[in-house]
């Protein structure tokens, strides 16, 4: 068994589909009597007879018969394992961009299919969407609508979600009630080089909600300067999803939206027309089995110009 080559198992099959040697011969592009010596060659390491032949005809016996569909599942596997191989080969790397969120097991989700290389500049959401349009980036993970996928000539599959919450003043954690997002507010910065995705966002989310549309020049989407901004406020602020995870202050709570859920997307975006194998295996890689995490339930809320809700 240890001289069989898969060279030898691909004539096998070639043979049992024309169940002709010379049919067989022409498709693999070699001499008929040289495919015959490989087959008896093949027949003597594997110990069993593959063909009955005679010079009318050749059948399959039952020993080749039964190692038929065992040998292609065989020469299958070593196809993957070659375009696996191809993958990881290349000398270039895929590189991804991102804002401020990615995927927990992404290196466990791409190992097997690229080399994955994540650019040091984490920049907002619009930029991050150009720079693959200008090839900067091979795949980043961002907001966009779908005009901005038709305007740069980008694909989008849906890889994340974020349920956003408000944070109101208040000190007491524990009995803290849901608010309509009728009844929350929602920053708008006059800074549009660092926060265009999130004003187009807040602002329909304000037109389709009701929410209160408020214009700040100070930056303060996040961080220190948002938390002055809820205390200042009378009503509840909605958090960008730049704050998901940063701990509040003790005089400050969170509290659900509901009525409806207020949802933000994370795409994975690529090139239209993208056709590096290590690209667009990663992006099956990274978007497998992601499902709709909760953005197409009745009370919940997205853009109407959210690719993922035209999806829907």
């Amino acid at each position: 068994m240890a001289r069989v080559e898969l060279r030898q198992l691909r004539y096998f099959v070639a043979v049992a589909e024309e169940l002709n040697f010379g049919r067989a011969a022409d498709r693999l592009h070699i001499a008929g009597p040289s495919l015959s010596q490989q087959i008896k060659a093949l027949e003597r390491d594997l110990g069993v007879q593959l063909f009955d032949r005679d010079r009318r005809s050749v059948s399959l016996t039952p020993a080749g018969a039964g190692l038929l569909p065992h040998t292609r599942a065989l020469l299958e596997r070593a196809d993957d394992l070659k375009r696996r191989a191809g993958q990881l080969s290349g000398s270039q790397s895929v590189r991804l961009g991102y804002v401020n969120w990615l995927p927990s097991d992404l290196s466990s989700r791409t190992a097997m299919v690229a080399r994955v290389h994540i650019d040091a500049w984490v920049a907002p959401s619009h930029t991050q969407a150009s720079r693959v349009a200008d090839g900067s980036l091979d795949l980043a993970v961002c907001w966009v609508s779908a005009g901005d996928l038709k305007r740069l000539g980008l694909h989008a599959r849906l890889i994340g979600a974020e349920r956003l919450y408000a944070v109101a003043k208040g000190g007491d954690s524990v009995h803290v009630p849901d608010v309509a997002a009728r009844n929350t507010d929602v920053l708008v910065d006059d800074d549009v080089t660092s926060w265009t995705s999130w004003n187009v966002y807040a602002e329909e989310l304000a037109a389709a909600t009701g929410a209160g549309a408020v214009h700040i020049s100070d930056g303060a989407i996040t961080g220190p300067a948002f938390f002055d901004h809820v205390r200042r406020c009378r009503r509840p602020i909605v958090n960008s999803p730049k704050g998901q995870t940063t701990p509040l202050p003790p005089d400050l709570v969170r509290r659900e939206i509901v009525a409806p859920k207020v949802y933000w997307t994370w795409s994975l975006v690529w090139r239209e027309h993208e056709d590096r194998a290590s690209v667009l295996a990663t992006v099956d890689a990274l978007c497998e089995g992601v499902g709709d995490l909760g953005i197409h339930a009745p009370d919940a809320w997205l853009p109407a110009d959210d690719p993922h809700a035209l999806a829907g």
